[in-house]
């Protein structure tokens, strides 16, 4: 169900049929979580935006970008600068806008796990967007490491089935094999009509992605992979806010530490817990 301010309603948006835009509305039209917006600007931006991080999870796909644990991470040298326990830090000068790009460009020079590339494509997704000069100002110091996000990315969990294409769901894999621990589960995003893009993995159904995990298992394992009911997204309303000005970037920005851990391929709540573990010492 679709709200504005207070009042149900319907919108076309103009959107062509068999349009990733129309499936998203109409997937929010026959959920019975509601989806609010003060105005209709609001939702045309998350519309854009959600078919931006499908766009940004193909390019992904289609770059020469691997997968790789932390311990195996590798970077553009040009574009960042490396941490001893895997993550990666835009070099000071460097434009983020920049060094998001050649990620895509210049893919085989880059290896990462995927949590760490969801946030990419996220960063990605925004950069297309908002434009570089509104993303540049965004997020001047970006860090890829894990569930590690900028502030003003706004990503948050939710439990739901009911997934929107632009979402990114997480696959679980409870018997992985302990030799091969970065198949414990795949974050993936939903690109609609059925099919998902994990990194590393790439763009399969939910039963190949399920197959897949499978066959990483330890050795006797009953237990199946499967899809769990975790939903990770952006801050669509508070980014929407960079797109119609009503929002400047703002000079101080507060960001939650780092919380390194080692565990490859884990999802966003699990991240979250170690990191409420650290401010509750």
């Amino acid at each position: 169900m679709n709200i504005l301010s207070g009042t149900p309603f319907q919108e076309s948006g103009g959107w062509s049929k068999n349009s990733t835009e129309a499936e998203i509305y109409r997937l929010m039209n026959e959920s019975s979580l509601p989806y609010s917006y003060r105005y209709p600007g609001e939702l045309n931006f998350e519309m854009t935006l959600r078919n931006s991080i499908v766009e940004s999870a193909k390019a992904m796909h289609q770059s020469a970008a691997s997968f790789a644990t932390f311990e195996t991470t590798r970077v553009n040298s040009q574009y960042w600068n490396m941490t001893e326990f895997g993550g990666f830090r835009i070099k000071p000068g460097v434009r983020p806008s920049d060094a998001i790009r050649d990620i895509f460009t210049n893919g085989s020079y880059y290896g990462f796990e995927c949590a760490g590339a969801m946030l990419i494509i996220y960063y990605d997704a925004v950069l297309r967007v908002l434009g570089e000069r509104t993303f540049n100002q965004l997020f001047p110091d970006i860090f890829i490491y894990s569930w590690h996000a900028d502030s003003d990315l706004g990503i948050h969990p939710t439990r739901t089935m009911n997934f929107l294409t632009g979402d990114v769901v997480y696959f679980e894999n409870p018997d992985f094999d302990p030799r091969t621990p970065h198949w414990r589960g795949e974050n993936a995003v939903v690109l609609g009509g059925g099919l998902y893009f994990g990194h590393g993995i790439g763009i399969m159904t939910a039963e190949q992605m399920i197959q897949a995990l499978n066959s990483t298992r330890r050795p006797g394992a009953f237990q199946s992979a499967y899809l769990s009911d975790l939903v990770v997204r952006p801050s669509f309303q508070y980014l929407s806010n960079f797109a119609t000005g009503m929002r400047s970037t703002s000079k101080v920005k507060y960001q939650s530490v780092i919380v390194l851990h080692n565990e490859d391929s884990i999802p966003l709540l699990r991240y979250r817990m170690y990191l409420t573990m650290i401010y509750q010492g």
